[in-house]
């Protein structure tokens, strides 16, 4: 620990996204975790994290992102599990991964299994990504496929017990694959995450929010919300009858932290891509004060003035990543506009349609995908 200072336990519930190393096994084009870092080659150091749980003890989640997870060694999980387990905190290990160097050591039959070893641990659990289209991809010029995808789901239920949910970025170019993708969730007995694509890393324009919610709502009338997380958070946000979180949380830097490669310290991943509005971990962590850096910041309070008076602020303004981009990408007419013509459904699927549960991956697990 850097500092005599003794850290003081702060009770409240947080969640702690870790990206551990920028380095990544594919080539995707539209990645926004590129510029994390100016060396490459830095790794989050452990006694960042845990210093983060002794100051926040009831962590509920750690999500490892980055970068690829599975480009740090195997043991630094371990470790990160024995300190979590030694301390009795609550906390899970929540890994987004492209599960590629798991299905190569059972492809390659290697004689030790390690990731399947982690994965198979009861305090980790695992999703994925996939979407249709020509941006994800296993090196250049080579696309991961539905076919990919769908042996790396079958190897996991077998060898670990479950198939992972999975997330997909979407960007204008293959918006229309957006409901193909949710209905392969359901094939599969999976929930998925529709996400649009911020303006940062290797995606030069965002998807305006109003684009993604016609998909959300063609989901919802197609009976898909059960497999998609994204959609259940909008049948639930204006009615405020449960808690909704991101992209649907304005006050989100009250309860999740970002620590980056070089242990630079964010509340939001998405600006922690942009290297924005950093939190002094040492003020924080280490000498006790707590921050909330975008609600702070009234530039990004809402879109456009007019959006205070509109029934839609909750929606448009959920994320506040999304009112920066659209405020720089020059888009929040053409965001406006379209969100005006849908507005209606949304209200309509709020007030009028039975409340839906939220429910979360635990719940395909035990039910076997039934809904």
């Amino acid at each position: 620990m850097k500092t005599s200072e003794v850290i003081q336990q702060d009770p409240r519930t947080m969640d702690l996204i870790i990206k551990p190393t920028e380095a990544c096994n594919f080539a995707c084009t539209f990645c926004s975790s590129t510029h994390l870092v100016d060396d490459k080659k830095l790794t989050l150091h452990l006694e960042t994290i845990y210093e983060f749980l002794q100051r926040f003890p009831n962590t509920q989640t750690i999500i490892v992102n980055g970068g690829d997870p599975t480009m740090m060694p195997v043991n630094y999980y371990w470790q990160l599990i024995e300190h979590i387990e030694k301390n009795n905190y609550p906390t899970i290990i929540s890994i987004t991964t492209n599960l590629w160097k798991f299905w190569l050591e059972w492809e390659n039959d290697l004689p030790e299994k390690a990731w399947t070893k982690l994965f198979r641990h009861p305090i980790v659990r695992v999703g994925t990504s996939f979407q249709y289209g020509e941006g994800r991809l296993i090196r250049p010029g080579r696309v991961f496929s539905e076919e990919d995808f769908i042996k790396i789901s079958d190897l996991m239920l077998e060898k670990v017990g479950y198939r992972p949910s999975f997330i997909a970025v979407i960007e204008k170019n293959n918006l229309h694959t957006a409901l193909d993708t949710v209905r392969l969730a359901k094939r599969l007995g999976v929930d998925c995450k529709i996400n649009y694509a911020n303006m940062s890393g290797e995606c030069k324009e965002p998807l305006p929010l109003a684009y993604v919610y016609q998909i959300y709502i063609q989901i919802w009338n197609e009976g898909l919300a059960q497999h998609e997380w994204n959609t259940r958070q909008m049948a639930n946000r204006l009615t405020k009858t449960r808690l909704t979180i991101c992209p649907l949380h304005r006050s989100c830097d009250e309860g999740i932290r970002l620590l980056q490669p070089d242990g630079k310290y964010f509340s939001c991943g998405s600006f922690g891509d942009d290297r924005e509005y950093e939190i002094d971990f040492d003020q924080e962590v280490r000498k006790n004060k707590f921050f909330t850096p975008l609600q702070d910041d009234i530039q990004i309070d809402a879109i456009k003035m007019e959006c205070y008076s509109c029934e839609m602020f909750q929606i448009c303004n959920g994320c506040r990543k999304h009112v920066k981009d659209m405020k720089t990408s020059g888009m929040a007419e053409e965001h406006c506009s379209n969100m005006k013509a849908i507005a209606s459904d949304i209200l309509r699927i709020n007030y009028e349609e039975p409340n839906i549960e939220i429910m979360n991956d635990d719940y395909y697990e035990k039910t076997g995908g039934k809904v």
